[in-house]
């Protein structure tokens, strides 16, 4: 069968590369580029516990090195402290690093890989769509055609590939802009980030109404100062001048030493396209969506993009076209970026506004400030990863479900598990391999060799209705696992998300679930021979 066709070589194109290779599907990534990434500082992303690990597993790469993970987190309006956190086992701490960090580890990474193949100075410019694939052509020293099963656009905001499919992309054109430095420097808050509301020390421009500081690896700072509305010129004297008033504000003296590395002006853009499936064709990333209000958030959801959309066309590629699995891909992710989008939407013109009968009401202002500080960390309205709650791959009511600590469609919590081989595994560890995943939650199986425990109880039965699945799963036991009973057995989607939780061993509660996380059955033949095996598991 033909390689899957990435358009872009960015983090998101080269995570879906990454994700697809590890589930043996074969792909070519059209770099527009010569294959290597300018280094800048100033450029950087926040990734979340889970996005940060999903990384990790796929580079191999210890990226916490390569980054900062804060200590804590401090908000402060003028003068006064109004909000702490700092970052533990109860709150881990989210990952700040260098996109072209980021990017050079996957490309570290995607060099030893036999499936990929990066194609440089390749830039699409026409393809055309078949009911068995896609052909595309790109211009570069020689014009040369390629021939793939599929073909993700991950090509960025102006993607060719969603203008080759007349694919609308409304929404709101400069949101907000930020005038962005990165600089070598010591400052109060050593390993801590800063969001700073209205500073009192006065500038020689328009006031500073926000600034945010985030570390970076050897002394390194990302300062993002919130500019007022317009389109002024950010001239260089203007960005010098807040470095230094901004630093001595800080110090309370004369500016402390610093060496300037990098600068630019983030221009925040709200944008979502109409479709993100288009027959063979799909988006991820900047091409499917523009967020980012908060500086560094917008690129973790086109990880998360890549992390849903890969596991989905690896079982379309090596088992067929399961067209409700691959149009759950657009239902669910759409449906989170939107709404962050209109949360965005609604929030920030309050937030930011300043005046009006509401900044007047008492605690307002704090209030704003926690908006904001939970959209920075991940949570809250502005931050929360969102859940598939509502997917199309979620199964009907089931008689055997039963609530635990995770709510079906969100994240499962990552807990040490015995895999079947007998090994001690973090559970993370078994994502993206494009198998279903069952767990058992059975106390006291952690001090015990698995020889003993493995055919005892309801072992033997449970295994029995896994090998009837639907689809490949691989059986895994924990010992415990939040708000989960003894025997509970869950359901887990390849990319980590929840199913549903039961009861004890339901073989066909279990054959139910299984069936409705991918899509439901590929053919009639093939539901009524699982549907078969199922019954014999569960006499």
């Amino acid at each position: 069968m033909d390689p899957v066709i990435i358009v872009g070589a960015g983090p998101v194109g080269l995570t879906l590369a990454l994700a697809l290779a590890r589930q043996e599907v074969p792909c070519v990534v059209l770099d527009e580029g010569p294959g290597k990434d300018e280094p800048r500082p100033a450029r950087t992303v926040v990734l979340r516990e889970e996005t940060a690990a999903l990384m990790e597993r796929l580079t191999g790469a210890p990226l916490a090195h390569a980054g900062v993970r804060w200590a804590g987190w401090r908000s402060m309006r003028r003068k006064q402290v109004t909000a702490e956190v700092a970052f533990g086992d109860t709150e881990p701490a989210p990952l700040h690093i260098a996109q072209h960090v980021l990017t050079g580890a996957l490309r570290a990474a995607l060099a030893g890989e036999r499936l990929v193949r990066i194609a440089v100075n390749s830039r699409l410019d026409t393809m055309e769509q078949e009911p068995s694939g896609v052909t595309a052509h790109t211009r570069g020293d020689t014009g040369t055609w390629w021939r793939g099963s599929y073909l993700v656009g991950c090509d960025g905001p102006r993607s060719t590939v969603r203008k080759l499919q007349d694919i609308r992309f409304p929404g709101r054109t400069a949101v907000e802009r930020h005038a962005v430095a990165a600089l070598r420097t010591e400052l109060p808050w050593y390993d801590e980030a800063l969001l700073h509301r209205t500073p009192p020390w006065r500038t020689s421009g328009p006031p500073a109404r926000e600034i945010t500081a985030r570390p970076l690896p050897d002394g390194v700072w990302r300062l993002d100062w919130l500019l007022p509305p317009g389109k002024d010129l950010v001239t260089p004297e203007l960005l010098l001048g807040r470095v230094r008033e901004t630093l001595a504000g800080w110090t309370d003296g004369p500016t402390p030493p610093y060496e300037l590395l990098d600068t630019g002006v983030h221009t925040v853009h709200h944008r979502l396209a109409r479709r993100w499936r288009a027959d063979r064709v799909f988006l991820a990333g900047d091409a499917a969506h523009l967020l980012g209000s908060l500086g560094t958030h917008g690129l973790e959801e086109g990880l998360r993009d890549a992390d849903n959309l890969a596991w989905k066309l690896a079982l379309a590629w090596h088992h067929g076209p399961h067209e409700a699995l691959l149009d759950s891909y657009q239902t669910e992710r759409r449906a989170i970026v939107a709404a962050r989008l209109r949360a965005a939407d609604q929030a920030l013109p309050l937030v930011r506004g300043g005046g009006g009968l509401r900044s007047c009401v008492p605690g307002s202002a704090r209030g704003h400030d926690t908006l904001l500080m939970d959209g920075h960390l991940g949570r809250g309205a502005l931050g929360a990863p969102g859940t598939y709650a509502g997917s199309p791959l979620a199964p009907g009511r089931l008689e055997g479900e039963t609530p635990i600590g995770t709510a079906p469609g969100s994240a499962v919590t990552d807990v040490r598990v015995t895999a079947e081989d007998g090994t001690f595994v973090r559970l993370r560890d078994r994502f993206g391999r494009g198998a279903l995943l069952v767990v058992l939650i059975a106390p006291g199986t952690g001090v015990w060799e698995r020889r003993h425990w493995v055919s005892a109880g309801i072992m033997p039965r449970l295994a029995a209705a896994v090998s009837a699945l639907p689809h490949r799963a691989e059986l895994l036991v924990a010992e415990s696992y939040p708000g989960a009973a003894a025997h509970t057995v869950l359901l887990v989607r390849p990319d980590g998300h929840l199913v549903t939780a039961l009861s004890g061993v339901r073989p066909a509660d279990l054959y139910a679930a299984a069936e409705a996380a991918v899509g439901g059955p590929a053919t009639a033949e093939a539901e009524t021979d699982a549907k078969a095996d199922a019954g014999a598991a569960s006499r």
